[in-house]
């Protein structure tokens, strides 16, 4: 018999916010799916995490206890109706990568394949953007193959070039811009992740489906 899903727990977060916690990513997507797809009256903004949603509301239209039911409802007829988790009804991104990244051998290395494989595992699966942060407009991208799982760098770069595709954990991601950083980077990509006269700027907004094209140039 199938295990009862753990309900969100709704949290008050300052005086228009609340914080909704649930069990895991899927769940995440899940119920932000059902929140955007049917937004409650006065809801303002919805900002998926990695275990939560930050749901922002206008509190001159609603109150917190009147969204916490209003959240607890979607819940439920998202469970009720197998709401696959993420669901957002974009075309795939795909997402160019020349697979020449200096972590490149470095991961074969931790995973025991080769070259080569790590960069057809990294193509053949498909992706799914479960939220942003660190940055504006860099995407934890889920689907990664279980066996491209590696751990963050011991000691992390001062500065990730603009476009570097990485690995980290059960993530990866694109860096959108230069900065510092500690995943392992397996190649780069010319694509523009985050632009302000495009709405939404971020490329890779929550739920959008993603797809890694091997460029050549690489391995």
């Amino acid at each position: 018999m199938e295990a009862a899903r753990v309900r969100p727990r709704v949290l008050r977060c300052g005086a228009s916010a609340a914080l909704v916690e649930v069990a895991d990513l899927p769940d995440v997507l899940r119920l932000y799916q059902a929140l955007l797809t049917h937004r409650p009256q006065g809801v303002v903004e919805l900002v998926p995490a990695a275990r939560t949603v930050l749901v922002a509301f206008d509190s001159a239209v609603t109150g917190f206890d009147e969204l916490g039911a209003t959240i607890a409802e979607a819940w439920d007829a998202a469970v009720e109706s197998e709401l696959e988790p993420g669901g957002r009804d974009t075309a795939v991104v795909e997402v160019p990568v020349r697979y020449d990244g200096p972590d490149l051998a470095e991961v074969a290395r931790l995973t025991g394949l080769d070259e080569a494989e790590v960069v057809r595992r990294h193509t053949d699966n498909d992706y799914r953007s479960g939220f942003c942060g660190f940055v504006p407009g860099f995407a934890y991208l889920t689907g990664l193959d279980d066996g491209l799982h590696v751990p963050r760098r011991v000691e992390p770069r001062t500065r990730v070039p603009a476009g570097s595709v990485a690995l980290a954990d059960e993530f990866t991601a694109v860096y959108p811009r230069s900065s510092p950083g500690g995943w392992q980077l397996i190649g780069h990509s010319d694509i523009e992740l985050w632009d302000l006269g495009r709405d939404p700027p971020a490329l890779l907004a929550p739920g959008t489906p993603v797809r890694f094209v091997d460029a050549g140039g690489g391995s």
